[in-house]
This record gives C-alpha cells, structure tokens and sequence, in this order.
C-alpha cells in the first residue's frame, strides 16, 4: 500500500422494513429485499473492494439486509454493537480509527446514525449529514478517519442502479 492509497468506507443503510415492536425486531418487507439485493449486485459487480469486511448493527433488519449483501459478495457479516440508530457517530469515528488500514468496510446501520456518521467524516459536524433512502449508501474515502477529513465519493440509492425497485 503507498500512501497515496486512502482508505474506503461505504455506509449503507438498510432496507425498507415493516413496522413492528420491539424496533430491534422488525425485521426487512419484500420491497426492502428487493433493495438489498439491487444494491448487493451492483457491489458484487465492482473490483475495487478486495478484502471488504461487512459489519451490521445486531438489529434484525440490519442482520438481514448484511446476509443478502454477504451472500452477493461471499463475506460473512460480523456483528457490531456501536452501529445501532441512536448511537453516537463521534463512538463509531473513534472505532474506524482502530482499524487496520488498507481493508474496505461497509456497514449496514440506520437512521439517523448513517446521516450523522456522514455528516460528522465528511463536513466535520454531525448534523450536516445527508438523508438516506433504505439501501442508500455513501462511499467515503480518508486517509485518516476524522471528523472532516473524509471525502463523499459517491451516495448511491437503490432506484439510482433500478428504477423498477420503485
């Protein structure tokens, strides 16, 4: 790796879900499927993401939206507290500065964690964040995971790669 490599974090929210109580277990509809696996094949379809490690909050729809992008992309997701909607993003920043470089992660949370986490990398401020459709992602990419240092590559949706997701 020379240093003119950065690192690449993709933020993904999850797929639409039906209402239900308690909200950790509500868990993905067919159209919020539908979604992941839209956004899965277009992942599995890039050669830029070797060693890609998958992460979700420990949410049901979160789990469930990671297991149809790990079976696109041949990954086993790993479970990470800290992503969970109310959680604070400055937690997580903190938790992507104590990863080895080099390795792409993508994790599968919610609102308004994604929006925040963003806002906080990209602008410095968490409540500059952009709003994420289900199964929107934000591509970022940083050589250090700070707040303000990271750039938006791209903020893809699921009706951007298939508008018959609609």
């Amino acid at each position: 790796m020379g240093p003119a490599m950065s690192d690449r974090l993709l933020i993904l929210r999850h797929g639409e879900a039906g209402p239900g109580i308690p909200d950790v277990e509500r868990a993905l509809t067919a159209r919020g499927r539908r979604e992941a696996a839209s956004m899965a094949a277009w992942l599995a379809g890039r050669d830029d993401l070797a060693g890609l490690r998958l992460l979700a909050s420990p949410y049901r729809r979160a789990r469930q939206t990671a297991a149809i992008m790990g079976e696109a992309l041949g990954l086993e997701s790993e479970a990470l507290s800290l992503i969970t909607p109310d959680d604070p993003p400055r937690t997580v920043a903190d938790w992507l500065l104590e990863q080895p470089e080099g390795r792409p992660l993508l994790l599968v949370s919610h609102m308004p964690l994604v929006g925040a986490l963003t806002g906080l990398l990209v602008e410095g401020r968490a409540d500059r964040g952009l709003a994420f459709p289900t199964a929107a992602v934000a591509e970022l990419e940083a050589d250090v995971w700070a707040a303000g240092c990271a750039r938006l590559v791209r903020f893809i949706t699921p009706t951007d790669l298939a508008p018959i997701v609609r």
